[in-house]
């Protein structure tokens, strides 16, 4: 064989070799993502968990301590119940131990993507009392007004929510209206150049309404006790 085939030749490394050394590198990836996510996760929690208490503070007047429990169509249950089917709520109580009301999680589509608030509810009043948002990811000085506009704030200082006859769903719908159009106490004024971001408020505030109103109302002694089933 000459030099020049002899330089031609490349080194040939076997199948198994490369295979094993490719199936470590993945199993070294792995742990890492695990032992990263087990570290990391603690943290996340107990962040989300301050961040939950500030939010509940801000949309429920007077709080001075919350209770969480699971709400669902089968009752009212600890956090911790097995089994138990629903939606978290933070139900918000005075220092002498009273119902100051009830906050929730709700979430919708915005323009960029998915808004998710907490918003407060007054079981008196049955109405909306604040709301705070948790997450969004809209157009900054348009969209992002939502988190921190004060006149669009104000339309949840005592936003109508009221039950119908058969206390099963709202009264009236919550729905958005185009700037300056509002005329109903269950209207929302959206803010102008961010219409999309604004109805997005009013549809997931409106939907988890209809579905927790009722449920909150049918549950309230229990809550006002502070006691699941």
């Amino acid at each position: 064989m000459s030099s020049a085939e002899q330089s031609q030749v490349q080194p040939q490394t076997p199948s198994f070799a490369m295979l094993r050394t490719l199936g470590g590198i993945a199993m070294l990836s792995g742990l890492l993502v695990v032992l990263v996510y087990q570290f990391t996760q603690p943290i996340i929690e107990n962040n989300k968990r301050i961040a939950i208490e500030q939010a509940v503070s801000r949309v429920v007047p007077g709080v001075v301590n919350k209770k969480d429990f699971i709400l669902g169509p089968d009752g009212l249950f600890a956090p911790d119940t097995p089994g138990a089917v629903g939606e978290t709520i933070y139900a918000a109580y005075n220092a002498e131990g009273k119902l100051q009301g009830v906050a929730l999680e709700a979430a919708a589509t915005g323009y960029q993507d998915v808004i998710r608030i907490l918003y407060g509810y007054n079981q008196d009043c049955q109405c909306v009392t604040g709301i705070k948002v948790l997450k969004m990811a809209e157009t900054p000085g348009l969209g992002d007004k939502i988190a921190f506009d004060p006149e669009f704030l104000k339309n949840f200082e005592a936003l109508d929510a009221r039950l119908n006859s058969q206390k099963n769903a709202l009264e009236n719908a919550i729905v958005t209206v185009k700037h300056g159009a509002k005329r109903e106490q269950w209207e929302i004024d959206a803010i102008s150049g961010a219409t999309i971001s604004s109805k997005a408020i009013g549809r997931m505030i409106n939907d988890s309404g209809q579905r927790m109103f009722p449920l909150i109302i049918k549950h309230l002694d229990e809550l006002r006790a502070g006691q699941a089933n």
